[in-house]
């Protein structure tokens, strides 16, 4: 979780609109900050701590949902589209392509509140996820070239002395390989390094490619 304060990106060209939405957003404790089109949002500093994005589907430069398009891929907050002229196939387009909720003007202050909790939350998982996932990238690029090879075939269920004939080594030596992986990783199991390879997409089977110097 992180300590900073969470914040609500209001894209809307209504200026009343922003300000209405800003009022009642900060009156429940959140940050704001607003733009008047998606190129005011594209310029702007991505948020540090956990976030979200109101968006509005009718923009003067772009469409919403093509800028949620351009967006996909990326680390971007989730986004909750607001609109006053929603459609079915608009919104089944906005949730199919990841959008937390898409509400039609005029909506409810708990209508609003809810999707805004929901999608702050939501940005939050993932970016513990991430962070996680940059640790162990981190972890993984302290292992030496021979543990990068030891890994794979360790997690793939072999036994030492399996492991160790794929690549050429002794058993006490691929033995030595294995402990140290386990450490710099910080794996306080072969189940925990399973799960670590698989979050790494590292892949698990193995081939035979003849010996190699230890």
């Amino acid at each position: 979780m992180t300590s900073l304060q969470p914040l609500v990106l209001i894209v809307d060209d209504d200026v009343r609109v922003r300000e209405a939405l800003r009022e009642l957003l900060e009156a429940h404790g959140l940050a704001v900050a607003t733009y008047g089109s998606a190129g005011d949002y594209a310029r702007a500093a991505m948020p540090e701590g956990a976030a979200c994005l109101l968006l509005d589907v009718e923009l003067p430069d772009i469409n919403g949902l093509d800028l949620q398009a351009q967006l996909a891929g990326g680390d971007h907050p989730p986004i909750v589209f607001i609109t006053g002229h929603g459609d079915i196939p608009s919104s089944v387009r906005a949730i199919k392509h990841g959008a937390v909720d898409f509400l039609t003007k005029p909506f409810g202050e708990a209508e609003l509140l809810a999707a805004v909790q929901a999608a702050l939350a939501q940005d939050d998982r993932a970016r513990a996820e991430r962070a996680e996932l940059r640790g162990l990238q981190g972890r993984y690029g302290s292992l030496t070239r021979r543990e990068r090879e030891v890994l794979p075939l360790i997690v793939s269920g072999l036994l030492n002395k399996q492991a160790a004939a794929e690549l050429g080594l002794s058993e006490v030596t691929l033995q030595v390989h294995r402990r140290s992986v386990l450490r710099k990783m910080g794996a306080d199991s072969l189940a925990d390094l399973v799960r670590m390879a698989q979050r790494l997409e590292i892949p698990i089977t193995h081939s035979r490619r003849g010996e190699r110097q230890a």
